[in-house]
């Protein structure tokens, strides 16, 4: 499933939060593990209350120190660090994902409010509206004490099987390029995959489909009713194909806004994982005015598998 993994770290406990969940899939896959640094340009002293790494020998010091940890044992673990002082370092990470070709970038989204919104928006919306790889996002603990052993830890990941696997899917099949990855996570972890669609209501259609139901409420209503009985027999047909394969295969048809019924699922079902594409969209601010993906982070703490989604070129 994976064959590299790369875990990008500026030298804060925070950042290195999500080792424990990087090595359990490296472990599982027998992948390579990449930990990298990007020398940031006039840094700052320190970086979510550590000390922030300012020059190469630090930072090649550093990684090789994080390698060595126990929690890494036995893996194929490289470093990387990238001299060049640069001013976006988001940016410089997007281009290693070219340069040093994973199939999986995993990163946390570093807390609350703007500090979550500097990362996410700068750093892992860059990685899919630019380029190819999958970004598994991860919350930090947000309750333990600064200093503290674990701190910014992810204890359902990190010590627990993933259970369960969240996908939700629209009948749209260039929109569910994830799930195939989340099928392959499934049949690894022996996980359960539960397939969601979500059907809006009349209050939660926008655009034409909105003026046509303030016209028309009443064959609004039985359109609507009649995408749910089509919902359904869709989420039937996916759900065999996937047992057939082997996989433990539920699904479920809700309805309402997409970003809240995913978050409401995922906290029902005690959801270990979200699986979901999304487009990245060109921008940060459109990313996250406009992204269900954004919104779902912003509502729930269950980790985000995020794959990018990209148009298929005209055959012509």
């Amino acid at each position: 499933m994976f064959r590299h993994l790369l875990v990008p770290l500026d030298g804060s406990r925070l950042a290195e939060s999500v080792l424990p969940v990087a090595a359990r899939l490296a472990r599982q896959d027998n992948a390579a593990l990449t930990i990298v640094h990007v020398i940031e340009r006039k840094a700052p002293s320190a970086v979510h209350s550590d000390r922030h790494l300012v020059s190469a020998d630090q930072a090649a010091a550093y990684l090789e120190e994080v390698a060595r940890r126990p929690a890494l044992e036995g893996l194929t673990v490289r470093t990387h660090v990238h001299t060049a002082e640069v001013k976006d370092v988001a940016r410089s990470i997007t281009q290693h994902t070219e340069e040093l070709a994973p199939d999986l970038v995993v990163m946390n989204t570093h807390g609350r409010g703007g500090a979550r919104r500097l990362l996410f928006g700068a750093i892992a919306q860059q990685v899919i509206s630019l380029g190819q790889t999958p970004v598994l996002l991860l919350r930090p603990n947000e309750h333990a004490e600064p200093g503290t052993p674990g701190r910014g830890s992810t204890p359902p990941l990190a010590a627990a099987p993933w259970r369960t696997i969240l996908a939700p899917v629209d009948g749209d099949p260039a929109h569910e390029r994830g799930l195939p990855l989340a099928a392959d996570m499934a049949l690894d972890f022996h996980s359960r995959l539960h397939l969601l669609m979500v059907v809006p209501t009349i209050g939660r259609l926008a655009g034409f489909q909105a003026a046509a139901a303030m016209l028309l409420p009443g064959a609004t209503r039985v359109k609507l009713e009649m995408e749910i009985a089509g919902a359904r027999e869709y989420l039937l047909q996916r759900s065999e194909e996937l047992r057939r394969r082997g996989v433990n295969a539920t699904g479920e048809v809700t309805r309402g806004d997409p970003a809240r019924a995913i978050a409401r699922a995922a906290r029902r079902l005690s959801a270990d994982l979200v699986v979901m594409g999304t487009h990245g969209r060109a921008g940060t601010d459109a990313f996250w005015a406009g992204s269900v993906a954004a919104r779902v982070v912003a509502r729930t703490r269950t980790p985000l598998l995020l794959v990018p989604l990209r148009e298929e070129p005209d055959a012509g």
